[in-house]
């Protein structure tokens, strides 16, 4: 059965819960991944005598799963990983953990329990199912938990990852083109978990050759069965400090050379120096200046730099006080600009690394760059991100526009723009972005004259001539001309503003004109969807639909071509994305196909059923029984649903009835429970008790019908829903494989994007709509009209003090 990537990330952080409690994130993400690592090389290598990785025997994760309950499992699983290790070089990556540590694992059957559970849950996941070769399910899985491990890590520690937003934009900027040859280059000198060199190797489709460094001995660990999971066995990462130790070298001892670079150094390191000799750096690195003793910044920057051939490219992220900062580092900064190396600069916001929250920026580095051009392409990028949890994340649509901006030079209002060596030159070589590029809101400012004598601007009106472009008479209706010059008077009431524009003929127009993008979209890929085929890469689908989508509403009126390719992007990240995955897996078959859930003991994540039959609970992983019933069940769900309005009305009118008559003096006081609620046996105990009251016999009375009409009306309602669910049930595997197909596409897929894109034209309105309101109640009364509703009030009150004997001085 396929793996949905949300429940294999799912199934792998409920393996962290079981470690949480004993060590932090930072130390249990070694316990994980190495099993991880154990499970995806035993499904996928133990049948496979000739694959990348030999799983021996006694070296298996199904040696593992053998040790469920044995008092001795954490010695015996260290063993095991060891075997596998000294099988395949890997001593010192995957046997980093140590399972049998009582400190961290607790002790006697605490231990046993915790690994033992551990073991069941990656024995859960078959990965062996997956066939989707080249899409990289395992590798992402592996970068999910790596994002939430650096997640909790904490500031001080996780810093071995840097986010997958982030990465693939360094991947896209630095050149990489589908004719990169595989024999090319790329270098990290901080490669942490090696996330960043792999995004950049996922940008040339012939591959690339890797090379990484990275100091810490377990976040080296972590890059080495990154590359393995990623499919990337023939990497080449050296453990060693990169500035003191430098390890790719020439055989002349000199620094050896890349045809691209990315890094993410540690910012602002102060013990950079420890072994480099400053004076006369034995690999010329510091040519350009020596950086700071206690600031290692450009010290790493300048490695790059050395490392780069005469063609070579690359982007660093780096502090934004490397822009800025004054001394030895303005010495570097001013040689680097005059010489022609820093091609552009990216613009950060804050908060998107998980060591720090400050800001950070991109240096673009491009040796290749023509010397007498030494303009620089500058990106403020600070205010495009989404709170996530405690931390800022770019999206998609933010990623796409940086990399288009930067790679075709597009200059856009207050983001993007070329910046005269001149200019940097009159700036003293600062190269802080806001001095070149103010992103900064316009001030919505008030205009003192309409507040005195009334109507409303007619420059604030013009501001929205993007808006007026598509509905010239709209404003119309809306504005005319006031007496005043300048100035017009509003002709809708604020609170009609909206519904006046979206009645009006020229939005209708508008609104169909930008679904018939959408349409034609649709259409144009009605066959690449219904067409997916086992093996298919999700991958390169998502890419060819979202990139078609952004282009046809680039010319689209008032729409952002960014903000729709997100509700794309979006909608594929929550579903679309698991359906293809099963799709390409399992074939369209598995629309057909009801998994009956059965919730193992201790699962902290049940998973939700879609339907339950005779008490047993079933799971879709394609179709939702919605989809099934607006399409064969229409009448049948109406009739639920005026059975249950009728159910809501029932119960609606034996609560009133119970409220009114509750209470000390109610008719029904007597008839509550100790509880102080009215039920049908306390009603009709009351009713055998009560003599003589007919007033209060006929509320019982009443009271009690109220009751039986609620219950009969529930379980007719109930009855109904049992008969539909089974119908349903009964529809799964009738289903052929076109109705499977309109179903997902049609009714799932394209009904939810159509729904989308639609709220966001009508947000686009919405937006003109809360302008014409704010400018129409700013400027409702103009002062001498305030001081005269003043005067008015403050005449009637001393008129109801003088009659109250009062006088107001």
């Amino acid at each position: 059965m396929a793996v949905k990537k949300t429940e294999l990330y799912s199934s792998l952080w409920s393996s962290c819960d079981e470690l949480r409690g004993g060590m932090d994130a930072s130390q249990y993400k070694d316990y994980v991944l190495t099993l991880l690592f154990m499970k995806y090389v035993s499904d996928k290598y133990a049948s496979d005598p000739d694959g990348t990785i030999i799983v021996p025997s006694g070296g298996s994760f199904k040696d593992m799963v053998a040790l469920k309950g044995d008092k001795e499992i954490g010695d015996k699983i260290n063993k095991i990983i060891g075997v596998l290790a000294e099988e395949n070089d890997l001593k010192g990556v995957i046997n980093v953990a140590d399972f049998n540590d009582e400190d961290r694992l607790g002790k006697g059957r605490e231990m046993v329990d915790r690994l033992s559970n551990l073991v069941a849950i990656f024995d859960g996941i078959d990965l062996s199912a997956n066939r989707v070769e080249g899409d990289d399910l395992l590798g992402d899985a592996y970068e999910y938990l790596m994002r939430h491990f650096a997640t909790e890590s904490g500031k001080s520690k996780g810093q071995f990852y840097t986010p997958a937003e982030v990465s693939r934009i360094l991947a896209k900027i630095i050149g990489i083109t589908a004719q990169t040859r595989q024999d090319q280059t790329v270098y990290d000198p901080t490669c942490g978990s090696g996330s960043l060199l792999l995004k950049v190797a996922d940008e040339a489709p012939r591959g690339l050759t890797i090379y990484g460094q990275e100091m810490d001995n377990s976040t080296w660990a972590l890059a080495r069965m990154n590359m393995f999971m990623h499919s990337y066995p023939s990497h080449e990462i050296w453990r060693d400090n990169t500035l003191s130790a430098p390890y790719w070298k020439n055989p002349d001892g000199s620094l050896k050379t890349f045809d691209f670079a990315v890094a993410n150094p540690p910012f602002s390191y102060k013990s950079w120096s420890n072994g480099v000799n400053l004076t006369d750096d034995e690999f010329g690195r510091f040519e350009y200046g020596t950086p700071p003793d206690k600031n290692g910044d450009y010290a790493f920057l300048l490695h790059i730099l050395k490392s780069l051939k005469s063609t070579g490219k690359a982007a660093v992220i780096l502090p934004h006080g490397v822009l800025f900062r004054g001394n030895a580092e303005a010495r570097i900064r001013q040689n680097l600009v005059r010489q022609g190396y820093i091609s552009g600069i990216i613009g950060l916001p804050a908060n998107l690394f998980y060591g720090t929250g400050i800001p950070a920026c991109i240096i673009v580095i491009d040796k290749e760059s023509d010397r007498n051009s030494q303009d620089l392409f500058m990106v403020d990028a600070s205010k495009g991100f989404i709170k996530d949890g405690n931390k800022n994340r770019l999206r998609s649509q933010d990623i796409h526009k940086i990399v288009d901006a930067f790679t075709k030079k597009l200059e856009l209002p207050r983001y993007s723009r070329m910046v005269s060596l001149e200019e940097i030159a009159k700036n003293d070589y600062n190269l802080n972005i806001p001095r070149y590029i103010d992103s900064s809101k316009p001030e919505d400012l008030h205009d003192l004259d309409a507040h005195l004598n009334g109507g409303i601007p007619d420059a604030d009106i013009n501001a929205l001539q993007t808006y007026w472009a598509v509905f010239p008479n709209l404003r119309k209706t809306l504005f005319t001309s006031s007496k005043r010059s300048g100035y017009s008077n509003s002709l809708v009431e604020a609170s009609q503003v909206k519904a006046t524009i979206l009645s009006h003929p020229e939005f209708t127009t508008f609104a169909d004109r930008s679904l018939a993008i959408y349409t034609d979209w649709r259409k144009q890929h009605n066959d690449l969807l219904k067409g997916i085929a086992i093996s298919d890469k999700p991958k390169e689908l998502i890419k060819t639909l979202s990139e078609d989508l952004l282009a046809r509403f680039a010319g689209a009126d008032l729409l952002s071509r960014y903000e729709i390719y997100q509700l794309l992007m979006d909608y594929w990240a929550e579903t679309m994305q698991d359906d293809v995955y099963v799709l390409v897996q399992d074939g369209w078959a598995a629309g057909k196909r009801l998994r009956q859930l059965i919730v193992k003991k201790g699962d902290k994540r049940p998973e939700t059923p879609d339907l339950m039959i005779d008490k047993h609970k079933y799971k879709s992983d394609l179709i939702a029984p919605k989809l099934i019933i607006d399409r064969y069940f229409a009448p049948q769900q109406q009739q639920i649903d005026q059975l249950q309005a009728d159910v809501e009305a029932k119960s609606q009118e034996l609560e009133t009835l119970i409220e009114e008559h509750i209470g000390e003096e109610g008719l029904l006081s007597d008839a509550q429970t100790d509880t102080g609620k009215v039920t049908k046996a306390s009603i009709t105990a009351r009713l055998k008790e009560v003599k003589g009251d007919k007033e209060e016999q006929g509320v019982l009375k009443q009271c009690l019908k109220l009751f039986d009409g609620e219950t009969e009306a529930k379980k007719v309602l109930r009855d109904k829903q049992t008969a539909l669910d089974a119908a349903v049930f009964a529809q799964y595997p009738k289903l052929t494989e076109d109705e499977i197909k309109t179903l997902v596409v049609d009714d799932k897929w394209q009904g939810t994007l159509k729904n989308a894109i639609a709220s966001e034209i009508e947000r686009v309105t919405q937006q003109l709509a809360n302008r014409v309101k704010t400018l129409e109640e700013r400027y409702a009364e103009p002062l001498p009209q305030l001081v005269q509703e003043v005067e008015v009030l403050s005449s009637k009150v001393e008129e109801h003090l003088k009659r109250m004997g009062l006088e107001w001085n």
